[in-house]
């Protein structure tokens, strides 16, 4: 099912979320639709603030974009991945600037600097334990996705000058005038 995804100023999305207990067939249930609502999006990464649940678990599927990346050199671990009670171990102290966008700022784009690769430790859907050390692009994808867990969006990255250039549009969007491609929560 596709879920409705949560648009800036919502509450859900600036509070930090909390773990993961356990398994359930409602977390199983709510992972594919998760899936299915980030394919409705035509996105490659969603974390379960972003549909209303404050949990620490987001998804990233990047093969609409796997082939670009391999061309450009990236090593693209196999996807879908889910993420479940992430934690970020490391990571460089070297920034990349690159341009980014929100499933839940629609239509809003621009540059932030992120650390160019991490290592992530994280319980996959089995519930199983496992470590990801990656750079580039699925690195960004992993931060932004990761930042929404803490409550943090791409936007808090941004300097002072440029937030007060965006002020009027999350403003509006905050109010509820926004518009997007796929389902919003209002």
């Amino acid at each position: 099912m596709v879920l409705p995804i949560y648009t800036f100023g919502a509450d859900v999305l600036r509070n930090p979320a909390t773990d993961v207990e356990g398994d359930s067939p409602e977390l199983q249930a709510l992972i594919d639709d998760m899936f299915e609502t980030l394919a409705g999006a035509s996105g490659i990464g969603l974390a379960a603030p972003q549909v209303g649940k404050s949990i620490r678990l987001f998804v990233v599927d990047l093969s609409p974009i796997r082939a670009d990346l391999e061309e450009d050199g990236e090593q693209v671990p196999e996807t879908p991945l889910v993420f479940i009670n992430p934690t970020l171990e490391d990571e460089s102290s070297d920034l990349v600037t690159y341009e980014e966008g929100c499933l839940s700022i629609p239509d809003v784009r621009e540059e932030v600097d992120r650390p160019g690769s991490i290592r992530i430790r994280f319980l996959d859907r089995n519930f199983e334990q496992q470590e990801l050390e990656t750079e580039g692009m699925v690195a960004r994808v992993i931060q932004h996705e990761y930042d929404h867990l803490d409550g943090v969006l791409f936007i808090d990255h941004l300097s002072s000058f440029r937030r007060s250039l965006l002020r009027r549009r999350l403003k509006e969007m905050s109010s509820g005038n926004v518009e997007a491609d796929y389902p919003l929560a209002v």
